[in-house]
């Protein structure tokens, strides 16, 4: 009986070290990766303006749904393999250079922005593509675990290197 109230003690400090910890870091962060492609910007930006076809090439993204325009914007719900859902608009649009994304519900304990900015090279036969992730986590908690656990690079380097093996390259990541 000692032991499962030292262990019960244990993991209540774990709990508030963790929240602590969480709660000292910044609620704002921005990260940024890039990847090269043998592709021309014009094959990038169809590739990651095209929601529908996100489940085709898109790790863990088994189903978009359109949605009606959102403030004047294109709008999209992507649907998980373990039954979540998160809502996208499109709030800057110029092609094929930059795009900018941004999670459409201010009710989850995180939000953010995506930016896409497309470089030519190689004449226009290849390209570079920069994302910047302009996030901000509400949750103490989850700020702990996104910072320390997941990495605010993570998500970026899955869906650069998902997009490299939908273009047929394997692609080396930078900051």
């Amino acid at each position: 009986m000692k032991w499962v109230g030292i262990i019960v003690a244990a993991l209540a400090l774990l709990a508030l070290i963790v929240i602590g910890i969480g709660a000292a870091l910044p609620q704002a962060h921005s990260a940024t990766r890039a990847a090269h492609f043998s592709q021309p910007p014009e094959t990038i930006w169809k590739t990651i303006t095209t929601p529908e076809e996100f489940p085709s090439w898109r790790t863990g993204v088994k189903r978009v749904e359109i949605l009606p325009n959102r403030n004047g914007h294109v709008s999209w719900r992507e649907f998980d393999s373990h039954g979540g859902s998160m809502p996208y608009e499109i709030v800057e649009w110029t092609p094929p250079s930059r795009l900018v994304t941004r999670i459409a519900n201010p009710n989850l304990p995180f939000g953010g922005t995506w930016t896409y900015q497309i470089q030519p090279s190689a004449g226009g036969a290849c390209s570079t593509l920069r994302i910047t992730e302009n996030g901000e986590v509400y949750n103490p908690f989850f700020r702990f675990v996104s910072r320390f656990l997941i990495g605010y690079h993570a998500t970026m380097d899955g869906y650069l290197r998902a997009l490299g093996k939908k273009l047929g390259e394997n692609v080396s990541l930078e900051n």
